[in-house]
């Protein structure tokens, strides 16, 4: 039973249901103690076990309904020549004495058919299936091991003898229902193991799509990455959202004293004590919202609102010509629709970066101290407008930390009306980021510097 633990641990895994190690260990121990008898103790035992939300209750109860249950395998036999109650394998060669499996299909002997089929499958490493296409491959590859070449073999032998048309036929028949079984059950293990792989690829192609790419984005495109962009901020909070840092008084950090003591034979001369601290960043967003760089700004403002865990304090602006507060927008639209919204009111402007800074500076500066990180969201194109860098300087004096993130590539940064080249020097960071992926990655650069050393 080890082995079938392990792979519905897999499954489990391929569900979205995360199966640490020990969390493996743990479900061995427990499966130990309540037995496989009773089939609710056990489904129960393992849920308390591995599943710790309630959206992990619900996949778990699916993949284990899928992993346990067995479809009944229907064998009806075809009726055998001659008379009532004659051997089913009269008509065939001598050699299909040898075939079990010749024997069970025409008999219909559903459950040895449905054994034989599980110990092929392990031969085969069917529950090893990754992708649809490999379906195919893996159902011949069942069949094989179950014998399939054998049967072929006695269907021809049996051609060639007088008479034995008829047997031919009805194990002929028999081969072809096998058939439609192993396709069952490979689709099941495909089901199990790999339903997600599919989403998963087009999940890694979609993060390193250009978000500002010519003919802009599908609309289903568009969908699954505002579905992956929050996946990515749920998984950028969890790791982030609570930290600790040592402190001279408190609760006792048991693990670093029983280090510390190691060199004086276990006696704890040094107490290391502990505190739980929350260090969360304050985030002011400014983002162009051109038609360049609106998908960006989209999916960069989606990517913040969805890390309130972890987000202290979080101010977004958007301008095309003139800045304004969208905080009040985002939070009566749905972020996904938001964006629009902002295009209603300030959009299909000429792109001025000077005069959207002068309002940032009167109206909004006082957000930001030395706790904000300040995030610029565009591609740095001013139409030859005076481009206000003393007003970039103060913003960079007043902020923790100033970061850039430019669609467009840094080759791109002097040519033409861009002055990104100018403001890159008042940026702590400037990159170009035209990816989820790479949007990922300089969103959690950011959280890791509010962390405590």
């Amino acid at each position: 039973m080890q082995g079938a633990l392990e792979d519905f641990f897999r499954a489990l895994r391929a569900a979205d249901v995360k199966v640490s190690p020990v969390e493996a260990i743990d479900a061995h121990l427990t499966v130990a103690k309540v037995g496989f008898s009773d089939r609710e103790l056990f489904k129960d035992a393992l849920c308390a076990t591995l599943a710790k939300t309630a959206d992990e209750v619900v996949r778990f109860d699916a993949t284990f309904d899928t992993f346990f249950a067995r479809d009944q395998v229907s064998f009806t036999p075809p009726p055998p020549s001659g008379q009532d109650g004659g051997d089913p394998m009269d008509g065939l060669p001598p050699e299909a004495a040898e075939s079990d499996l010749a024997r069970m299909l025409l008999e219909g002997d559903a459950a040895s058919i449905a054994q034989a089929m599980e110990e092929a499958a392990e031969r085969a490493q069917v529950s090893q299936i990754r992708l649809s296409t490999q379906r195919s491959r893996l159902t011949r590859r069942l069949l094989e091991e179950m014998g399939l070449a054998q049967i072929e073999a006695i269907i021809n032998a049996a051609r060639k003898l007088e008479g034995g048309g008829d047997a031919a036929d009805r194990l002929e028949a028999g081969k072809r229902r096998l058939a439609e079984e192993a396709q069952r059950y490979v689709a099941r293990q495909h089901e199990l193991y790999a339903s997600g792989s599919g989403k998963m690829l087009r999940e890694e192609m979609l993060a390193r799509k250009a978000l500002n790419a010519e003919g802009g984005i599908d609309p289903v495109d568009q969908a699954m990455m505002q579905a992956l962009v929050k996946k990515m901020a749920k998984r950028l909070a969890d790791r982030y959202s609570r930290r600790r840092n040592r402190a001279k008084r408190g609760h006792m950090d048991i693990r670093r004293t029983l280090r510390k003591s190691m060199p004086y034979g276990g006696m704890p001369f040094e107490v290391i004590w502990k505190t739980e601290k929350i260090d969360k960043p304050s985030i002011v967003c400014i983002c162009d919202v051109s038609k360049s760089v609106a998908a960006a700004a989209q999916f960069l403002l989606t990517f913040l609102y969805s890390l309130n865990e972890v987000v202290d304090r979080m101010e977004a602006y958007a301008f095309s010509g003139r800045l304004i507060s969208v905080n009040n927008i985002l939070d009566d639209e749905h972020v996904d629709g938001a964006i629009f919204e902002v295009l209603k009111r300030i959009g299909f402007q000429q792109t001025d970066y000077g005069k959207s800074l002068e309002d940032f500076c009167e109206n909004h500066l006082d957000h930001v101290d030395r706790h904000t990180t300040v995030i610029f969201l565009g591609d740095g194109r001013s139409n030859y407008a005076d481009p206000r860098l003393d007003l970039m300087a103060t913003i960079q004096k007043r902020a923790r930390s100033v970061i850039w993130l430019n669609p467009e590539p840094e080759s791109y940064w002097s040519q033409g009306d861009s002055v990104m080249y100018r403001y890159e020097r008042f940026c702590h960071v400037a990159k170009t980021c035209n990816t989820l992926g790479q949007l990922e990655r300089i969103i959690e650069d950011v959280l890791r510097t509010y962390v405590p050393h």
